[in-house]
């Protein structure tokens, strides 16, 4: 569960430097068309593979402005197993048994997650309520997409209360998304979804940026067994 944990990605950076016949919206129930819709999203993003992973290795990067930011991931999923190395320091733990000196770290693998599966979180998170829209002008490309708005709770989670509106094609690949931070209205970052690569079936976006060009969020070194 993310929530503000984008937000705390860009501290961190900083600190190292209505026509019905137009729009149709769908708002959370126990439908099964609503939840066909996020399976849908999570399997044309390789949700289907994900039982067979056991090591997914990442780097995180950001670039803002002249800035550059990075941390790498090595993470066994079945065993919930993590290790985080960055430029100060080498945290290893696993997520049921994190100590107050390692949830720093897992805030940071948190965040960085959601980044490279928010596809999976529509699946495996429970403390949101959704709403779905068509054909809504997506923030960067403008072009008229499907837009899914994800409202966390405000109890679970290191950030609660936080809202993503998350933009689809026709194929349910997310292709642009915004983050509004919990207590706002208006997002505090939008950015595309794109340069997709497939790894061991895991159909994921490396690359996200703004529409100005000054923040570009990306993963490299990417390793899925």
């Amino acid at each position: 569960m993310m929530k503000k944990l984008l937000l705390l990605a860009l501290v961190i950076l900083t600190a190292v430097n209505c026509k019905k016949n137009a729009e149709k919206t769908i708002t959370e129930t126990s439908s099964e068309k609503e939840i066909s819709v996020l399976e849908k999203i999570a399997n044309a993003h390789g949700f289907k593979n994900w039982s067979k992973i056991e090591k997914l290795n990442y780097t995180f990067n950001v670039d803002r402005d002249s800035s550059h930011f990075e941390r790498s991931w090595q993470w066994q999923p079945q065993k919930e197993k993590v290790k985080m190395l960055s430029a100060k320091d080498t945290v290893a733990y696993v997520r049921k048994e994190i100590d107050s000196l390692q949830q720093k770290a897992d805030q940071a693998f948190i965040n960085d997650k959601y980044w490279l599966l928010f596809p999976f979180q529509l699946v495996w998170d429970q403390s949101f309520e959704h709403v779905v829209k068509e054909n809504v002008k997506a923030p960067i490309s403008e072009k008229p997409m499907t837009e899914i708005t994800i409202a966390y709770d405000n109890e679970d989670g290191y950030t609660p209360g936080d809202t993503y509106k998350i933009y689809i094609d026709k194929d349910f690949i997310i292709r642009e998304w915004s983050y509004i931070a919990s207590g706002n209205k208006e997002p505090n970052l939008s950015t595309t979804w794109e340069n997709y690569q497939t790894y061991n079936g895991l159909k994921i976006a490396t690359t996200h940026q703004n529409k100005e060009g000054s923040f570009k969020l990306y993963f490299t070194n990417i390793k899925v067994e």
